[in-house]
């Protein structure tokens, strides 16, 4: 059987895209689609992706109107967390972390999409 070999693209509605992918820049790192071929997107580091559908009803993600919750991995939480705080942007920290696979953290984009942060075990 043929497979995907990974994550092409995470395309997404938002009001008000240009901003949007300014503040992901800014304070996560991920760079914005580029206006032309020649120059290279954002590019993730190899490692674990999840795929996981969950319930509809399902309270992880908070907002239930979310139909998704981005996951990004980290390599240094607390970093991350202290820069995203410094920022102004409130984080929660998982209070049952670290577990077997790892310690997590969420926020919210300024549109209220869910984001877990995760640094792997």
């Amino acid at each position: 059987m043929e497979k995907v070999t990974g994550f092409g693209g995470f395309f997404f509605r938002a009001d008000n895209p240009a901003a949007l992918a300014e503040w992901y820049r800014d304070h996560l790192g991920v760079d914005p689609v580029p206006g032309d071929y020649g120059t290279l997107c954002w590019q993730q580091e190899a490692g674990p992706t999840v795929f996981a559908p969950f319930e509809k009803a399902t309270d992880y993600f908070g907002n239930r109107e979310k139909q998704f919750m981005l996951n990004f991995r980290v390599q240094d939480l607390d970093a991350m967390i202290a820069q995203l705080e410094a920022a102004g942007i409130t984080v929660r920290r998982d209070p049952n972390s670290p577990y077997p696979n790892g310690s997590f953290a969420w926020l919210n984009d300024p549109e209220g999409n869910p984001i877990e942060l995760w640094e792997p075990a």
